[in-house]
């Protein structure tokens, strides 16, 4: 996955959800910081996300654009949804988090 794909699956996310912002929590966060991270940092197909203001939402997302769906076999990559507790994060984790702003709302990754 590039920078240019996480972009696409925050945008589809946060259109999906009704929500501006979408936590990146998986591996692909990474490209939050280093938009030209080394190729065997990005080799996931999946981003893991949850919408922060609708975490419920969720489901939503991956039934929508997750795998094996019409976005994934068009695109070959997709949006696996996530909770808010999938990862254990240590206090302070959120004043982390790494803007990537689309059209549709803004990534926020770890």
């Amino acid at each position: 996955m590039n920078r240019a794909q996480l972009e696409h699956v925050i945008r589809a996310a946060a259109t999906i959800a009704g929500d501006t912002e979408i936590v990146v929590i998986g591996s692909q966060a990474i490209l939050g910081r280093y938009p030209q991270a080394p190729a065997e940092l990005v080799v996931s197909a999946d981003v893991d996300l949850f919408p922060r203001n609708h975490p419920e939402r969720a489901d939503l997302i991956e039934g929508s654009i997750g795998e094996l769906s019409p976005f994934h076999e068009t695109y070959g990559y997709y949006a696996q949804g996530v909770g808010e507790r999938t990862a254990v994060l240590p206090e302070g984790w959120a004043s982390r988090l790494v803007p990537v702003p689309t059209a549709a709302g803004t990534g926020i990754c770890l």
